[in-house]
């Protein structure tokens, strides 16, 4: 039998690692379509966590507010709000889930907010100061808006469908999309609205 050098042996090594790497990523792939793993955030964000994904057709978004872990999530193209919501550790117990749509189509690069709830108090309070101070623009009711100049019950109603249909609104400027909405009342929004 021939004698095999020292670098043969780590070339026949070298070769033997790369089938059982290829071996172990073909059996896995058999098991899932998605090469998908979950780790956590070690960034600045309040302890949430992110995922990475093969799929080329994932969405991201960042999820907020009152949930269990807030972060930046990767999920499937076609994902619903109460899918982002779920994936974040589910609604805290002070979440107020009547103010969002949960059943809205994500969009990627799209920031979900999960308010919570205000005490039965400071709902008075707040009520009260609505009055000269902005308005949410992801809990804003129909009536609320149709307080700011040049914004009547149809155009308030086109923002709200807008905002519920895009799970939420992270900017005042997204409303610009909205059929009806030109520069001057964008500006009555900005002044009267915060994100």
């Amino acid at each position: 039998m021939p004698e095999v050098s020292r670098s043969q042996v780590v070339v026949y090594a070298a070769i033997a690692v790369a089938l059982l790497l290829i071996g172990a990523r073909a059996i896995r792939g058999e098991g899932s379509t998605d090469a998908s793993f979950a780790a956590a955030d070690t960034g600045g964000s309040k302890g949430g966590g992110f995922s990475v994904s093969g799929q080329s057709g994932d969405l991201v978004v960042d999820v907020t507010g009152a949930v269990g872990r807030p972060g930046v999530y990767r999920l499937p193209a076609g994902s619903r709000v109460d899918d982002a919501v779920r994936r974040a550790g589910g609604p805290t117990a002070k979440a107020e889930l009547e103010a969002i749509n949960l059943a809205a189509r994500l969009a990627d690069g799209q920031q979900v907010v999960v308010p919570e709830r205000l005490a039965a108090g400071a709902a008075a309070a707040v009520g009260a100061a609505a009055e000269d101070g902005p308005i949410s623009l992801g809990t804003a009711t129909v009536e609320q808006l149709e307080e700011i100049d040049g914004i009547g019950p149809v155009t308030a109603g086109d923002i709200v469908d807008f905002r519920d249909e895009h799970g939420g609104l992270s900017s005042v400027d997204q409303l610009d999309q909205v059929p009806g909405i030109g520069p001057a009342t964008m500006e009555a929004l900005r002044e009267r609205l915060q994100p």
